[in-house]
């Protein structure tokens, strides 16, 4: 069997059409552009800002913003094509099945693995850290015991005795994990639904921070605006380019997590009702939306205080600490941003975890994976057991592991995905000239060029280290796929084997 077998656009397209069997189709453009800022907008904009602003570009981080935007822009308009053209579960790994072939359909869909399941266990573990500042700092009420909000890899720094505690569960991050699992099984609709409260409580505190941050802005913070070329070393001793052009596309490798998840969008392209209108304004409304909060957040925050100011006091916390100290009487907004940060985490957890049990899904529809990963409630018209499968396995990811150990991985396993579905949209155009393409990515194949090049210099900009993670990561992949998806995919030679 070949390698680079291609799954039929008309195989995709019947299945996609295949209501009685398949996932229910519940979702509107409205609901798509809610997703994708509930997976957007979460600890990216307000961590992730201050640590770009300190340790790369200053006030110029808000560049580091545009620079980003234009790289998931690019990516984000073939994303509209493909998922307008094929609205199908999977995003990149149906793309790409359909464009590059089997083997290279494996490695996309590992790695959105990689992408989701990863992410939604990094994001549960930073979802417990900040239940403890809320109940301490909002509610004043006794934290959690560190023993069972961390992992048991461990262990506190002395106290005042010199006792030193050591983790046994982090029982908060596999909680949220397995809720927000569960309110996916009860189905797309009612998630989508609670998503869109939360997105509407972030975005309005984000809002907030803006309106009633602007005048508080010393212009002096923001001169100058670009910072001569420099560097600067971090408390863990990591040496980072500052200022200059390199510290703005340092930033923008920095800030590019904070635009993790509008691809999720488009793996949940079968539950769309017309989904050749919805998928485009899903995937291009929520990033727009977002971008411009991004910019406009960032130039209120850098203009609070100076760099000096989110290198010393900030640390995690430095959005609550800048309304705190250049803000005064304004410590309920400072409140505030604490409950929108847990809210954006929980947001993200919902989509990445969608966005994961649909690859599953599609993979299982093709027989990469076991069979029992496509199967969907009779009632729920969900993929129970794999959310099911994924609320063990990320549930005890973020319960048993240490947050800080996966880094900078989800952001290259992302931008990965990113080339390979610019790189579909080029092969897509000449091979299936006659496809129906309710949105088509303008000055094809100028766009997906720029889209890759994007990409591929913030992927260099990770580092070596990021590149070694993600080839053992896809090492990994090689031995399941030729251990037993090889011999177990429905295709053969482009035709459906007979069951």
């Amino acid at each position: 069997m070949s390698l680079f077998v291609k799954k039929p656009i008309s195989v995709l397209l019947a299945e996609a059409a295949d209501t009685e069997k398949g996932l229910k189709k519940t979702l509107s453009a409205g609901a798509l552009v809610a997703l994708g800022i509930g997976a957007i907008i979460g600890a990216g904009l307000f961590v992730r800002t201050a640590a770009a602003a300190a340790q790369s570009a200053g006030p110029s981080v808000t560049i580091g913003f545009i620079v980003a935007a234009v790289g998931c822009a690019l990516a984000g308009l073939c994303y509209a094509e493909l998922s307008s053209s094929i609205p199908i579960s999977g995003s990149a790994y149906t793309y790409t099945y359909a464009t590059m072939g089997e083997l290279m359909a494996w490695i996309i869909g590992w790695d959105l693995v990689l992408e989701y399941a990863v992410g939604a266990a990094t994001v549960g573990i930073a979802w417990s850290e900040y239940l403890n500042n809320l109940l301490v700092n909002v509610f004043h009420w006794k934290a959690i015991a560190y023993e069972w909000c961390h992992s048991p890899f461990q262990h506190s720094i002395p106290d005042a005795t010199g006792v030193v505690r050591h983790g046994i569960l982090n029982i908060p991050a596999f909680g949220i994990v397995s809720l927000l699992s569960l309110l996916l099984i009860k189905g797309t609709q009612e998630s989508a639904f609670v998503n869109g409260i939360i997105v509407i409580a972030k975005v309005a505190i984000v809002i907030l921070i803006i309106i009633f941050g602007w005048s508080f802005i010393n212009p002096a913070n923001h001169v100058p605006y670009i910072p001569e070329p420099s560097t600067f070393t971090d408390h863990a001793g990591v040496t980072h380019a500052f200022g200059g052009i390199m510290g703005i596309l340092g930033a923008a490798g920095t800030v590019f997590f904070a635009f993790i998840g509008f691809d999720a969008v488009s793996t949940a392209a079968q539950e769309t009702k017309n989904p050749k209108v919805a998928m485009p304004i899903g995937i291009l409304g929520s990033l727009a939306v977002c971008t411009v909060l991004y910019i406009l957040f960032a130039h209120v925050l850098t203009g609070l205080g100076d760099v000096n100011f989110f290198r010393t006091e900030g640390g995690e916390a430095s959005v609550v600490a800048a309304i705190n100290k250049f803000m005064p009487g304004y410590g309920w907004l400072g409140k505030l941003v604490t409950v929108a940060i847990l809210a954006g985490f929980s947001s993200v957890i919902l989509v990445m975890l969608l966005g994961q049990s649909r690859v599953f899904y599609s993979m299982s529809k093709d027989g990469m994976l076991p069979k029992v990963f496509s199967d969907v409630h009779p009632k729920y018209k969900t993929p129970y057991k794999a959310n099911l499968f994924i609320l063990v396995i990320v549930g005890l990811f973020a319960a048993l592991v240490p947050g800080d150990i996966v880094g900078d991985m989800t952001s290259i396993g992302t931008l990965f995905a990113f080339m390979l579905v610019c790189i579909a949209v080029i092969i897509l155009r000449k091979t299936d000239p006659d496809l129906p393409r309710q949105f088509k990515t303008p000055l094809v194949p100028l766009v997906p060029i720029l889209g890759i090049i994007v990409c591929a210099a913030m992927i260099y900009g990770l580092g070596w280290t990021n590149w070694l993670r993600l080839i053992a990561w896809l090492a990994i992949g090689f031995v399941i796929y030729f251990g037993y998806s090889r011999y177990h995919s429905k295709l053969d030679n482009g035709t459906k084997k007979k069951d």
